[in-house]
């Protein structure tokens, strides 16, 4: 039977969907409805928020003046902790390699970024579960991370890592631990993280041996003397409360804060943590810059920023904002071959496509990263790996470079909040820089 538009050749209204109960939202909740447990995955946040690409920088011409890049030196070097440690890192690149565990990833992913950093005269980061012989031999400088877990942790290592990051907090779940599922739970991963083979395990949000400031001082202390204070420590935040976090880390003794927002997180967790706790990276930079500020400890305590980097344009714009430097997990891992269009076939049976696969916690990786499956983990040639990441390396570094010769610095950490301008109210608020057009910066004055 027509309805009354068609017999009087009405034009219909095209069918709307709703913004707030989207396909994707939808699909949630069927998926919720139908199997009773919430969703977990990685890959950090998939909003859209306020990010690096909505600054610009201004670039230099008549009241600045640029550098030429072929006969100007500009330095790129980073030195992190400078504070305390009698043995402070130096870094040649402003872009370090963020902890993603031996667990969570396959030892060839681990050893390739050794491989790739060490290649780039950069840093790599344990992360959960401990140190493995394939990073340690093939990083030139290894953090090692002290997580609220404890897995993998013992003295022996800490005396061979060349720095120790403290892990509070992560920008994909502040306030919450992370999760590695039984068939990732291997004879050597139980092994090095005293668990049982096979069965699922979720680390701790939060450190068992202390409940505030006062007690992370004494544990930074501890951890000086193990060491006998020849390693930098860093303290690892997420982006929650970045100014207070901030200043209560380098009040306890940090040489060096990590600061991580919510597009960050090669991690697995729930999915309502990365979508729904914690802030942008863009609106966390200013705020732990003010903190650090306002201490007299700006370039005397280092700021590492992460989250979301994937451009040399991005690395430019967080040590513009006062960063020291940046570090990367995804993007790293892309640049090994995460997510290849080359494995969408394999993707595709895995119910997903090239550039949204985010189940890395099931082991499945079809590139052989994320995975502890012997065959997957094969796919992945650690040399040709590490040489990809020190490619990718490269060339933020280039970028970087460009961008500070442009704006007419000889060195990275020269580029200011006065080379940026922000393309919208949010980004100019959260960046604490004008809106382009105007000398507005939203809650300053201005016009």
């Amino acid at each position: 039977m027509k309805d009354a538009a068609s017999t009087n050749n009405i034009p219909r209204t095209a069918p709307r969907q709703s913004a707030t109960f989207n396909e994707s939202v939808n699909s949630e909740i069927r998926r919720a409805a139908a199997t009773g447990i919430y969703d977990i995955r990685g890959g950090g946040a998939k909003r859209r928020v306020p990010h690096f690409d909505d600054l610009l920088f201004l670039g230099a011409s008549i009241s600045r003046y640029p550098l030429e890049g072929y006969r100007e030196k500009c330095d790129t070097t980073v030195v992190l902790g400078t504070r305390f440690a009698k043995k402070p890192i130096t870094i040649t690149t402003p872009v370090t390699i963020a902890g993603m565990s031996f667990g969570s990833l396959s030892a060839n992913a681990k050893e390739a970024l050794g491989r790739g950093a060490t290649l780039a005269g950069t840093s790599t980061t344990t992360g959960d579960g401990g140190m493995t012989e394939e990073e340690r031999g093939h990083s030139e400088k290894l953090v090692y991370q002290v997580l609220p877990s404890r897995y993998g942790m013992n003295p022996d290592d800490l005396r061979r890592a060349d720095a120790i990051e403290v892990v509070v907090g992560q920008g994909a779940k502040p306030g919450g631990g992370g999760m590695l599922l039984g068939q990732k739970i291997t004879e050597r991963v139980a092994e090095m993280r005293t668990l049982p083979v096979g069965i699922d395990q979720r680390s701790a949000c939060r450190h068992p041996d202390w409940t505030g400031p006062d007690d992370l001082e004494i544990k930074l202390l501890e951890l000086r003397e193990i060491t006998d204070w020849e390693k930098p420590i860093y303290v690892k935040i997420g982006g929650a409360r970045p100014y207070y976090d901030t200043t209560l880390a380098v009040k306890a003794g940090a040489d060096v804060v990590v600061l991580d927002g919510m597009q960050g997180g090669t991690a697995a967790t729930q999915e309502v943590f990365i979508e729904h706790i914690g802030q942008p990276t863009l609106a966390c930079i200013r705020p732990a810059v003010q903190a650090l500020q306002d201490m007299g400890m700006h370039r005397k305590v280092q700021l590492i920023v992460s989250g979301g980097i994937r451009t040399g344009a991005d690395v430019a714009k967080a040590l513009a904002l006062g960063a020291d430097a940046v570090s990367i997990g995804t993007a790293a891992l892309v640049a090994l071959g995460d997510n290849d269009p080359a494995l969408e076939e394999e993707y595709q049976k895995l119910g997903t496509t090239a550039g949204a696969y985010d189940d890395w916690h099931e082991g499945q990786d079809p590139a052989g990263i994320t995975t502890q499956d012997p065959d997957l983990m094969k796919r992945l040639d650690p040399i040709a790996g590490g040489r990809r990441l020190h490619n990718y390396l490269s060339v933020l570094t280039l970028e970087t470079q460009t961008i500070a010769r442009a704006c007419g610095h000889n060195h990275v950490h020269n580029l200011e909040p006065e080379d940026l301008c922000a393309l919208t109210v949010e980004a100019a608020a959260m960046a604490g820089v004008p809106l382009a057009g105007t000398d507005w910066i939203p809650g300053r004055g201005g016009y």
